[in-house]
């Protein structure tokens, strides 16, 4: 994917930016919201100073082949690491990272599946990814066969009345089952019940060699988008516990797949499908035998946050903090060297985050509180960044007042911003700066 900042209209870019300062006015210079007729003198020079160009030319470098897609614990996150500290450094934001640096170290421990990780039905050889999916947890390389047998949902409940595992016994067995509660199911209550994670469980217990999830239709998430998504590298922090070694593989398979699953039944996927919304429902003997082969690498690092400050001016309202956030990070270089550019997620956000700094270090009147600015890495695969900067703060948690995140894919990408919402307090602001900064003809 080639980096190309022709869609974004000039206007988009900054409006985040002075939306932000909108907040920040109010809370880091001590003053009260104001109507979007009485802009102050300095939210004038601030929004004056909010450069587009500075915006073009960090997401533009963010997003280059050379950055490698940032991944987190990869070269190319290291190489932004760094660029944004240099950044931080040219502006003359303090060091706010370890050991007087603008680098916060994180540890952290990456899996990859490797291309011997393999699913076959029959004597059908299916391929990775297009086919099937190995979903979380991984707890390493796994050998795993047995005869397939459909068991709908493999729910067994009073209420509805149904026991979707009647009459079989699913020791060593590939179990073939549904995603989701039944369709007559309310999702919220499923959900709310862990109603999934239990089923799961059970299934487990009773020894289950695998288990084959299949689609009807009802998921938020197509299967070519949580393809795309869990043939990527994983990463976690590298304190996490593994995985008890006894769980079975689980595997998410395509409708096409699936529709080979049942080739030999005498019943259709389509038939399948209705009969397992019928609470008399029993399990269907696939009459095939199934193999699943996992084999992935390992491997550990080190990926970093990156922390500057801009010290506020009152001697006592200095110690409190306004925190810009941004991840920097995206997907990086995949195993067939498929570059993530992540130029809208989140390349976009943080060149905000910079503009805004660059306004903020350059402006004429300084902020009556401190103002940090935090790149974080590891949002893409769990807000890994984000929670280590919260529980090894380097600064005091309990004096920040507020927090400022920007992120291009939840934002200016799809449209113009109208509003920002406070998490925690309840705090709105309107975008006043649209009366001042109107979207230019088409």
């Amino acid at each position: 994917m080639k980096t190309d900042l022709s869609h974004n209209k000039s206007w988009r870019g900054p409006l985040v930016a002075l939306l932000s300062i909108a907040l920040l006015a109010s809370n880091a210079f001590g003053q009260q919201a104001a109507p979007a007729s009485a802009l102050t003198a300095t939210e004038r020079e601030l929004s004056a100073s909010v450069k587009v160009e500075t915006i073009k030319e960090v997401t533009a470098a963010l997003s280059a082949d050379e950055m490698q897609g940032r991944g987190t614990a990869q070269p190319g996150g290291d190489k932004a690491a760094t660029y944004l500290a240099d950044r931080f450094s040219k502006l003359g934001l303090k060091p706010l990272g370890d050991k007087s640096s603008y680098l916060q170290g994180i540890k952290f421990k990456s899996t990859e599946f490797l291309p011997e990780t393999s699913f076959k039905v029959g004597d059908d050889a299916l391929k990775f990814g297009s086919d099937f999916v190995v979903a979380p947890p991984l707890t390493g390389d796994e050998n795993a066969s047995g005869n397939l047998v459909f068991v709908a949902y493999g729910l067994v409940s009073s209420t509805p009345q149904r026991n979707d595992l009647a009459g079989v016994d699913v020791r060593g067995k590939m179990v073939v089952m549904i995603e989701g509660p039944p369709k007559y199911v309310d999702k919220a209550a499923w959900k709310k019940a862990d109603a999934q994670i239990n089923i799961m469980v059970e299934l487990v217990k009773q020894g289950a060699a695998g288990l084959i999830f299949i689609s009807n239709g009802t998921e938020e998430h197509p299967y070519s988008e949580v393809s795309d998504y869990l043939t990527r590298r994983s990463v976690e922090p590298a304190d996490n516990e593994e995985w008890p070694a006894f769980l079975p593989p689980f595997l998410m398979v395509s409708n096409q797949t699936a529709e080979k699953l049942f080739a030999a039944s005498g019943v259709t996927l389509a038939q399948a499908l209705v009969e397992a919304e019928k609470d008399n429902f029993k399990p269907i003997n696939l009459k095939q035998t199934a193999k699943i082969v996992v084999r992935i690498k390992k491997g550990k690092g080190t990926g970093s946050n990156v922390v500057g400050l801009l010290e506020g001016s009152d001697p006592k309202l200095k110690s409190e903090a306004v925190v810009f956030t941004a991840h920097y990070d995206a997907f990086g270089v995949a195993a067939d060297n498929r570059i993530y550019h992540g130029a809208a997620d989140n390349a976009l956000g943080v060149a905000e985050m910079l503009a805004v700094a660059e306004a903020l270090t350059k402006a004429t009147a300084r902020p009556r509180r401190s103002i940090i600015f935090l790149a974080v890495t590891g949002e893409e695969y769990g807000l890994h960044g984000s929670e280590y900067w919260v529980k090894n703060p380097t600064w005091n948690i309990k004096q920040v007042a507020a927090d400022i995140n920007l992120d291009g894919m939840g934002t200016e990408v799809y449209g113009p911003v109208k509003t920002l919402v406070g998490f925690g307090p309840s705090i709105q602001t309107s975008a006043r700066y649209l009366t001042t900064w109107p979207p230019p003809a088409a």
